[in-house]
């Protein structure tokens, strides 16, 4: 079952590297973000892509969320999150890619825990990508309900884009 508008966000645990500008060419050591505890009491911007370092994850998705970044904080969001299939050091690497430092979690759903419990999984076996891999969408949580939920209906960015999270913030 597909997670929807005015459900309460899952628990899931997910894994991420924590921003450490000392050290700028290898990754931190992991750490372990349970959404219950991170999430509660906030207003989160929560958006999925399939793979770090892909085209469409990297040329459209990611950008616009570093563009309006400062937006995105004006209008309430109090954590803005990246989460993909990939583990955490691929995350934490495409982060420092873009230098997103501690501006955007870079979170790794790599065992497909919260997909799976959202419902927003897609099989990427004929893709050479995993049988488990996130789809594209993008979430608004306020205080673990959810209230904003669009997921791409087609390969591209439209509705899990950063101007389609700003335009319900």
């Amino acid at each position: 079952m597909t997670i929807k508008v005015g459900d309460a966000f899952p628990e899931a645990v997910l894994s991420y590297i924590p921003y450490d500008p000392s050290n700028p060419k290898a990754c931190g050591l992991p750490q372990m973000l349970n959404t219950r505890d991170a999430f509660k009491g906030k207003k989160v911007v929560l958006f999925a892509v399939p793979g770090a370092f892909t085209p469409t994850c990297s040329e459209q998705h990611m950008p616009g969320y570093i563009h309006h970044i400062d937006e995105l904080k004006r209008k309430g969001a109090d954590i803005v999150a990246c989460v993909a299939s990939n583990d955490q050091f691929v995350m934490d690497a495409w982060g420092k890619s873009y230098k997103v430092k501690d501006e955007i979690m870079m979170l790794s759903d790599a065992n497909g825990e919260l997909g799976s419990a959202l419902g927003l999984v897609n099989d990427g076996t004929a893709k050479r990508m995993g049988p488990i891999r996130l789809a594209r969408f993008a979430l608004i949580v306020d205080d673990l309900k959810v209230v904003y939920l669009g997921v791409e209906p087609a390969r591209g960015v439209t509705v899990s884009g950063a101007e389609a999270v700003l335009a319900k913030l």
